[in-house]
């Protein structure tokens, strides 16, 4: 598609949403104040103790722009300063009980319009939006903390044949394994299922955006042992700090459930994965040569004493 076409499908979602959430009208959210207005007193609200450098800095905004906001704010009694502790040159913003009188029922009525626009959509379409505009951010300015956020949750239906697919095409892409390999991993998923015991067993899913992007499972070996089995994550999620958290959260829970260690299976050539293990306290504690999945290896066990 040629780059003028693309400016102007872009430009036309922008006139279609903007229509969409009434932010055009002249009495948005039944205030006289305007979007841009409303979007300083949000972040004033949020963020108390920005400066007004750091406000036109995070909204972009033109500082004599800004400066004239604050100074109507401040006319209608909604926004005071304050003198920063260490620089009294520094000023530092909030709202005065008059300015969150005014904003708290803005907040609402946003929130409401917000509601209306997704109450006609199912689960699953609303999932879709989301991930949707999560992509969005994140393509664009990828550098917005917002753009790394990520949710840890227990599974749904559907999730573990996610997380068995996810699994087969990461280790076939990135290692060499076969399909044996995926079905090892499905027959691991079914026995989850099958024989789960919350005081015993758990499962974090990772997600961001509404897509699953990774996961970790804990099983009991014998009364004191517990078990870290499917730990991945997804490669577009790296660099997020997500198989830390998924490892921190399994050993949490095996501490919890009162195991006395944990046990976990992996092999010579995943290294970011052996790297993991060791900073969380795992010992590697065995080793065996082997042929599997269609390639060759050294499988090894770890052990961790909770």
């Amino acid at each position: 598609m040629a780059a003028v076409e693309q400016v102007r499908i872009v430009r036309e979602f922008n006139r279609f949403y903007t229509a969409l959430i009434g932010a055009l009208s002249p009495d948005y959210l039944a205030t006289d104040i305007s979007l841009t207005q409303m979007r300083v007193l949000y972040e004033i609200a949020h963020q108390p103790g920005m400066t007004g450098r750091d406000l036109s800095a995070m909204l972009r905004l033109d500082p004599g722009y800004l400066s004239r906001v604050l100074k109507a704010f401040r006319t209608r009694g909604w926004v005071a300063s304050e003198a920063d502790a260490d620089d009294a040159r520094v000023r530092r913003l909030m709202l005065t009980d008059a300015g969150w009188a005014a904003f708290a029922p803005m907040q609402e009525r946003a929130r409401a319009a917000i509601a209306d626009v997704l109450s006609p959509l199912s689960d699953e379409e609303r999932s879709r939006l989301v991930a949707a505009m999560g992509t969005i951010r994140g393509l664009l300015d990828p550098a917005d903390p917002g753009a790394k956020s990520y949710l840890l949750r227990p599974p749904r239906a559907g999730d573990f044949g996610t997380v068995v697919a996810a699994h087969g095409s990461l280790y076939a892409d990135e290692y060499g394994f076969d399909t044996t390999f995926e079905a090892l991993v499905a027959r691991i998923a079914a026995d989850f299922i099958d024989g789960f015991d919350p005081s015993r067993h758990c499962c974090w899913i990772a997600e961001r955006d509404g897509r699953v992007i990774g996961s970790v499972f804990v099983v009991d070996v014998d009364a004191e042992t517990a078990k870290l089995r499917m730990l991945y994550v997804d490669p577009r999620a790296r660099g997020l700090g997500v198989g830390r958290r998924l490892m921190e959260e399994a050993i949490r829970f095996a501490r919890s459930a009162g195991y006395l260690r944990m046990t976990l299976w992996t092999n010579d050539i995943l290294t970011a994965a052996r790297d993991l293990y060791r900073s969380a306290g795992f010992i590697h504690t065995a080793s065996d040569p082997m042929a599997a999945f269609g390639v060759e290896m050294v499988a090894e066990t770890w052990d961790l004493t909770l």
